[in-house]
C-alpha cells in the first residue's frame, strides 16, 4: 500500500476520540518494530524524521527502507518531517515523497512565523501534501529544537494563524515539552486551554509534542546497566489519553523508543559479554520498540483496530 495523507487519519480520530502516533524513526529495526506493532494492532501510523534523522540515515536510504516497510502491510502509514525548521528542508522532502510535513516557525516572531509557514503551505498543497505547523513554544532539548521555556498557544492567536497560513494542523503548547526531564514537581496539561481552542477550530486537529512518557522500567533499566539518567520525568499516560479524546489527533513520540532501546542494550550487553554479534543486541532492541508502540496504540492512543 502507498504512503497516503493524514487527512482520513485524523477524520477518523477526531470523531472517535483517539489519536494517531507519530513515531520518529532513525534506523531499520525502529521502523521494523514499529510497523510490526502497528500490524499487530491493525492500527494507523505516522512515521515521522527529523533533520537529525535524515542527517544521519540519509534521505535515500530512508525512503528505501519506507518502500520495503510497505510491501507487506495494507496499514495507512504516513511519512512526516519532524520540526523542519525552514521551507527548503520542507521542499527537499517534498520533492522526495514524504506526504506530511511539519514547518517549526515557532521560535519566530507571529508574523514571520505566517510568512514561512504560509510559503510552505502553498507549496505542498499543489502537490497534495500536508502541513503542520506550530504555534507557542516546548521548554526541553529535541536535536536542534532548544528552548528554556514553555510559551504556551494563544488560542484568539491559533485561530489568526491557521485561518492566515492554511495550515492543515497545528502543535500546540499545553504543558508537554521535549526530551526526558519534562517535569519537576506535579505534571499538568492546561486543559482548558486545549478545549478553548477547539471550541474556536472546531473539528480541526491539533498536535502534542513532547508527549513522551519516559517510562521509569526503561529508566531503571538503562541505570541499572551503566546508564546515567536521573531524575527523568515524562508525560504520565493518563493525561496523554485525556488529550486523545479530545481535539488532539496526533501524538508525537520519540524519548521513549530511545529509552526502550538504550536499556535493552545495555542490559543485553551485560548480561552476554561474549556476543559480539550486532544482530543480537539490535534484535533485541527492535523487539522493544514493537512492544514499547504497542503499549503507547492501546493504553495511550486508543488507535488499536481503527486501520
Amino acid at each position: 500500500m502507498p504512503l497516503v495523507s493524514p487527512k482520513e487519519m485524523f477524520e477518523g480520530a477526531y470523531a472517535g476520540g483517539y489519536a494517531i502516533g507519530a513515531f520518529n524513526v532513525n534506523n531499520m529495526e525502529i521502523i521494523q518494530g514499529i510497523m510490526e506493532a502497528g500490524s499487530e494492532e491493525n492500527a494507523p501510523l505516522i512515521l515521522q524524521v527529523s533533520a537529525g534523522a535524515k542527517k544521519y540515515a540519509g534521505l535515500g536510504y530512508i525512503m528505501k527502507l519506507m518502500e520495503a516497510a510497505l510491501l507487506d502491510t495494507d496499514l495507512p502509514v504516513v511519512l512526516h518531517l519532524d520540526h523542519g525548521a525552514n521551507f527548503e528542508i520542507c521542499k527537499e522532502v517534498i520533492d522526495g515523497g514524504f506526504t506530511s510535513v511539519m514547518i517549526d516557525g515557532s521560535h519566530l516572531p507571529f508574523e514571520e512565523n505566517i510568512a514561512e509557514t504560509k510559503k510552505v503551505v502553498e507549496y505542498a498543497h499543489e502537490r497534495g501534501v500536508w502541513v503542520e505547523a506550530e504555534l507557542g513554544r516546548l521548554a526541553g532539548v529535541e536535536e536542534d529544537v532548544v528552548s528554556e521555556k514553555t510559551i504556551y498557544t494563544d488560542p484568539d492567536e491559533a485561530v489568526e494563524f491557521v485561518e492566515r497560513t492554511g495550515c492543515d494542523s497545528l502543535a500546540i503548547a499545553i504543558g508537554t515539552s521535549h526530551g526526558a526531564y519534562k517535569f519537576t514537581g506535579e505534571a499538568k496539561l492546561d486543559f482548558d486551554r486545549l478545549d478553548k481552542i477547539a471550541s474556536l477550530l472546531p473539528n480541526y486537529p491539533i498536535v502534542l509534542h513532547g508527549a513522551s512518557s519516559v517510562v521509569p522500567e526503561f529508566v531503571a533499566m538503562a541505570n541499572e546497566f551503566g546508564g546515567d539518567i536521573a531524575g527523568a520525568k515524562g508525560v504520565p499516560e493518563d493525561l496523554l489519553r485525556k488529550a486523545a479524546s479530545k481535539a488532539v489527533c496526533k501524538i508525537n513520540i520519540d524519548t521513549d523508543i530511545r529509552l526502550a532501546m538504550t536499556g535493552v542494550i545495555r542490559k543485553f550487553m551485560a548480561e552476554n559479554p561474549t556476543v559480539f554479534d550486532p544482530r543480537g543486541y539490535l534484535g533485541a532492541s527492535r523487539e522493544a520498540v514493537k512492544e514499547m508502540v504497542r503499549h503507547k496504540i492501546i493504553n495511550v492512543l486508543g488507535c488499536s483496530n481503527k486501520a
